[in-house]
């Protein structure tokens, strides 16, 4: 099998041998390290296969092509200042109105399943802080890398959407994709629960497709864990 073959130019079946092999990797490393490393080693699974695959092998317009760009960071061309900084914030805006569209809704769901019997009370910054770096750069990133940018890009050289916002969200690539991330969690913690991820994966997937790259599910998927892990520390849910 061809780099060719890999990147989908040869149908689905390489991308998807591709992710079932990394997922199986990945589950391996989550039981196998030990605790505190686990999620560094499944991380960097996940960049390493994007590395090989796509960062390493392919010019600055393939790159771009799977979202991967970064604003330019992980193109073999000069940075931009300019350029990462209308990056940045048109990432940050698009996270923004998913985040404003989805959570208050979440968050009252979230007050009926688990009825916590506690007030709120906001976790400290230092905790959320750090929370928010190991969110973004140690479980985000690495997934929406392999997931969004890697697998749901060369699925959809095979399966292409139709134009529009609402075919985007529907497109084959976007829902396959989804559904293996979805059967990856489900691996690493074998709760049937676990299969949940699929529905926000599907923003994930649709924020790749309409921002152009994968910055904004970047931000979004890590507020999506950290605003969980907020109302789950504030109401005394965990430790």
């Amino acid at each position: 099998m061809t780099l060719r073959d890999v990147l989908g130019g040869s149908g689905a079946s390489g991308p998807l041998l591709v992710a079932a092999v990394t997922t199986a990797l990945a589950t391996a490393l989550s039981y196998g390290l030990p605790e505190q490393y686990a999620a560094t080693g499944v991380g960097l699974c996940f960049l390493g296969a994007t590395y090989l695959l796509v960062w390493r092998s392919a010019d600055a317009s393939t790159i771009r092509e799977f979202g991967l760009s970064l604003a330019g960071l992980f193109e073999p061309e000069q940075l931009s200042p300019r350029r990462m900084l209308d990056a940045a914030i048109r990432a940050l805006l698009w996270a923004f109105a998913a985040a404003l569209l989805i959570f208050p809704g979440f968050w009252f769901g979230y007050r009926l399943w688990y009825a916590p019997e506690q007030r709120f009370v906001a976790p400290g910054l230092h905790e959320l802080f750090s929370e928010s770096l190991g969110q973004l750069l140690g479980v985000a990133f690495p997934e929406e890398a392999f997931y969004r940018g890697y697998l749901q890009s060369a699925l959809a050289r095979t399966w292409r959407p139709k134009a529009g916002a609402l075919h985007a969200l529907l497109s084959p690539a976007l829902l396959v994709a989804s559904a293996v991330f979805a059967f990856g969690h489900l691996l690493t913690e074998p709760v049937p629960a676990r299969l949940a991820v699929f529905f926000p994966a599907l923003v994930f997937g649709w924020l790749r497709t309409q921002s152009g790259g994968i910055g904004a599910a970047i931000v979004f998927h890590a507020s999506c864990n950290l605003f969980t892990w907020y109302l789950g520390k504030g109401y005394g849910l965990f430790g």
